[in-house]
């Protein structure tokens, strides 16, 4: 085991893991808490502190100088686990739905995409650093997702709140397909 296997950054990561269930729990007992607003903040509150870990894990393992093989490796796939897990959610209960499932899927669709391709590349020994628009991509679909989790609770104190987290899901679907095809650009000069 590595020194750095139980540091305070992979610590973080593992605890982002260990939210995606306990969010998804908060959808199943939406149905049997007497107001399923309070099933809402509990899968939002839980949400908002797995988004900051997802900045503070990686910002501290280099600041400390921890980072890990064990820490590259989990980092993607618990934000992956985060965001798939709840873009299914709210299109499971009707949040997203109709047209907007297609920015859903584009989200999805890059994911899946972008790591392929990077597991691909790690073989050939090739590193293709994350951008600062896919950064950007990140927060703007995290916020999105945010508001897309208060729904109708969050309507019932901000109107519009469902509304505003839709915007912002299509505003991260089309970074999305523009950061995708950086990295697919990125990466096509090795794969030929």
């Amino acid at each position: 085991m590595s020194k750095h296997t139980l540091s305070l950054p992979n610590i973080l990561t593992y605890a982002r893991i260990v939210a995606v269930p306990l969010v998804v729990l908060c959808f199943f007992l939406e149905g049997h808490l007497k107001s399923s607003d309070t099933a809402r903040w509990w899968a939002l509150g839980l949400f908002a502190a797995a988004s900051i870990t997802d900045f503070f894990d990686g910002y501290l393992a280099r600041m400390w100088k921890q980072t890990s093989n064990i820490g590259r490796m989990l980092d993607p796939i618990a934000d992956k686990l985060l965001v798939s897990a709840i873009l299914l959610l709210l299109a499971a209960d009707g949040t997203i739905a109709g047209w907007t499932l297609w920015a859903a899927i584009i989200i999805l669709c890059r994911e899946i995409l972008v790591s392929g391709l990077r597991e691909y590349l790690a073989d050939l020994k090739v590193s293709v650093p994350v951008s600062q628009l896919a950064k950007w991509k990140t927060t703007v679909q995290m916020v999105a997702l945010a508001f897309l989790l208060a729904g109708p609770a969050g309507d019932k104190i901000l109107p519009y709140t469902t509304e505003t987290g839709l915007v912002l899901l299509w505003i991260s679907a089309i970074l999305t397909l523009y950061t995708g095809w950086d990295y697919f650009r990125a990466g096509i000069k090795h794969m030929i």
